[in-house]
């Protein structure tokens, strides 16, 4: 998952909307991994090597990550018949983790695609995401249309593209599988506006633009535009404020909270790293009682070293490896949640309220 320090396929929605991120990002320390990132590698790995022929090894690592029974029940089965779902017929031709970049007109851009395949007269390129936080959609998606417009460029991946008539872009999120169909114009006018964005990035003033795009850029800490938001909102007071201005202020709260979090992360890496922050320090986390000898323990409880208790719905299909019979289980929301418009769950109908205010217009 190799990709250019200017652009890549994950970078790329960023870098079209804030071409001067590029500059920012390049002056903060790499970012270190964590158990997700090198979760979701190594089941990139495994899914490439075994779409190469190689048999699913359980135990094989990457950094302090291991793959277990579980990962592969949960996350590389439904990935890999999502895949059957794209190619039912088994006919696709495809190549895994290739490089693809764009020549001489974007120098040092490139990336590595997941997959590239080619079925009848369509191009297909595929991107496995085995998070399960950020839901992924595949209509416009950039970290996509950059594989396509690069792969078109590359020769060793170009075959599939060749005489092709649709190009349809596919994310496989377990247990989803997220599909859009293009054309060529399109992928074309998509490498437009990135050749844009990297010529605006190479600028000295080039433009900062805030959105959710910021999610994943690690220079938030040190970005002016962000900054200034979190200034505007210190200083605004909370009374008084009427709901358009509260709409808008919503709308920054998500990326606020993720510039205060890149922050703490940065801040606790400079002091675990021997360094200095002013007025902060490190501390031990609050200790946890431990048995110090286990076996001992049991003795000296007895009958009362365990309790036993009902295991959850979804334990017990972890157990059983299948779904439960639909009457055995209720799904019980604990609670309302705030969302935004176009999250794609109902809103709640709040029945009490409105009958009170229907019956007070009676009245």
């Amino acid at each position: 998952m190799l990709h250019s320090n200017i652009v890549g396929g994950s970078t790329a929605k960023r870098v079209i909307n804030c071409p001067g991120s590029v500059a920012l990002v390049q002056k903060m320390p790499p970012k270190p991994s964590n158990e997700h990132a090198d979760r979701g590698t190594l089941l990139h790995n495994v899914i490439a090597e075994h779409l190469e022929g190689k048999p699913i090894t359980l135990g094989v690592k990457y950094n302090d990550q291991v793959l277990t029974q579980d990962l592969v029940d949960e996350k590389l089965t439904p990935a890999l018949k999502a895949l059957d779902e794209v190619d039912p017929t088994q006919n696709m031709v495809y190549e895994v983790e290739t490089r693809v970049g764009f020549g001489d007109l974007l120098p040092n851009v490139f990336g590595s695609t997941d997959l590239i395949g080619r079925v009848g007269n369509r191009a297909v390129v595929l991107d496995w995401k085995f998070g399960d936080g950020v839901v992924v959609d595949a209509v416009e998606n950039p970290q996509l249309m950059f594989y396509a417009a690069a792969a078109m460029r590359t020769p060793e991946a170009a075959w599939a593209f060749d005489g092709a008539d649709e190009i349809e872009c596919i994310i496989v999120q377990p247990p989803m599988i997220r599909r859009w169909v293009t054309t060529k114009e399109r992928i074309a006018a998509f490498e437009l506006e990135l050749v844009s964005a990297v010529k605006q990035a190479q600028m000295p003033n080039a433009k900062l633009m805030a959105g959710d795009h910021c999610r994943w850029c690690n220079a938030k800490p040190i970005c002016p535009v962000m900054n200034g938001a979190v200034d505007r909102a210190l200083k605004t007071t909370l009374d008084g404020i009427d709901t358009i201005t509260m709409s808008q202020m919503l709308q920054s709260a998500d990326l606020l909270e993720q510039w205060l979090k890149d922050i703490r992360a940065l801040a606790h890496d400079v002091l675990d790293k021997g360094g200095k922050v002013p007025g902060y320090k490190l501390v031990a986390k609050r200790s946890t009682r431990q048995w110090a000898d286990e076996k001992a323990a049991v003795e000296f409880l007895g009958d009362k070293a365990f309790k036993q208790e009902l295991v959850s719905p979804a334990q017990a299909e972890k157990l059983l490896k299948t779904k439960l019979p639909a009457e055995l289980v209720v799904s019980i929301s604990s609670g309302n949640t705030m969302a935004s418009e176009d999250d794609p769950r109902p809103g709640v109908v709040l029945i009490g309220q409105q009958l009170t205010a229907a019956l007070s217009k009676i009245v």
